[in-house]
């Protein structure tokens, strides 16, 4: 269970009330973000959180994402380790109960403000966000609504680590979970690296999204996120597999982000 925000804290959006009055098919978006120390250099957190308060507005004038997408949030670094978001509120590091979800319609999506500081516990982010997007898609059906296909955007410099911010494998215990999922097709997984290019950081975004890796030049956060509003709109419209492939390998041939999926 989730602490009561305190009153200092920005007030939760309308508690997820979307089932009473909107039975339109829902498509769930998470974003798993690195919020770790080494996102400070460059200025690149910056960059994240202009890129994420830009997006927010533009899924509000998205009458077609706005009406069916419900996005959370969840970061891993700072001084808690992971932080799961209900749009600008930190709801804590557990995973919710229903309904209180952190999941909140498009148009009600307001991000934090978000900061660099921490280690990169990527294998505790990656689980707990795959626990959010089963309760999510638990309620829905207690409710009697469908859903799109969930997709889970996660966000990194590919060095994952443990409390001691040393480089940790942990997250390889995750691998036979994420391949049943994608065999099961219970969410579709992109990893994106930014930032420099450490050795073994590019394979361990391959091992985790084999279809759906990549590493972009610098920090286009904005590109990315816009990425992912045309992947979710492709959701809507019943794409084939190999139309979401060729979204995300636009994007990384835009930035020479390497090769393309096959």
């Amino acid at each position: 269970m989730f602490p009561t925000p305190q009153p200092e804290e920005a007030p939760l959006p309308v508690p997820y009330m979307g089932f009473e009055f909107d039975s339109a098919q829902r498509l769930p978006l998470l974003l798993c973000l690195d919020t770790s120390s080494s996102l400070g250099q460059n200025r690149a957190i910056d960059a994240l959180n202009s890129a994420l308060t830009g997006w927010a507005a533009s899924l509000v004038d998205d009458m077609a994402l706005s009406a069916a997408v419900d996005v959370a949030l969840i970061t891993f670094g700072g001084g808690e380790g992971i932080t799961v978001w209900q749009g600008g509120t930190p709801l804590g590091a557990a995973a919710p109960e229903w309904p209180h979800s952190p999941f909140v319609p498009a148009h009600e999506f307001r991000p934090p403000l978000l900061r660099a500081d921490g280690v990169t516990l990527l294998d505790r982010a990656l689980r707990l966000a795959m626990e959010v997007v089963a309760d999510y898609k638990a309620g829905l059906r207690t409710e009697g609504l469908t859903y799109y296909r969930p997709q889970i955007c996660v966000v990194t410099d590919g060095l994952p680590s443990d409390e001691r911010g040393t480089f940790s494998y942990a997250y390889r215990e995750l691998l036979p979970d994420l391949r049943k999922a994608e065999e099961e097709r219970r969410f579709r997984l992109f990893a994106v690296g930014v930032g420099e290019r450490h050795s073994g950081a590019e394979e361990v975004l391959r091992e985790l999204a084999p279809h759906y890796n990549a590493w972009l030049d610098g920090f286009p956060f904005a590109e990315l996120l816009t990425a992912m509003s045309h992947s979710a709109k492709a959701t809507q419209g019943g794409a084939a597999e190999d139309e979401f492939q060729e979204i995300f390998a636009r994007l990384k041939r835009r930035r020479g982000g390497g090769q393309v999926p096959a």
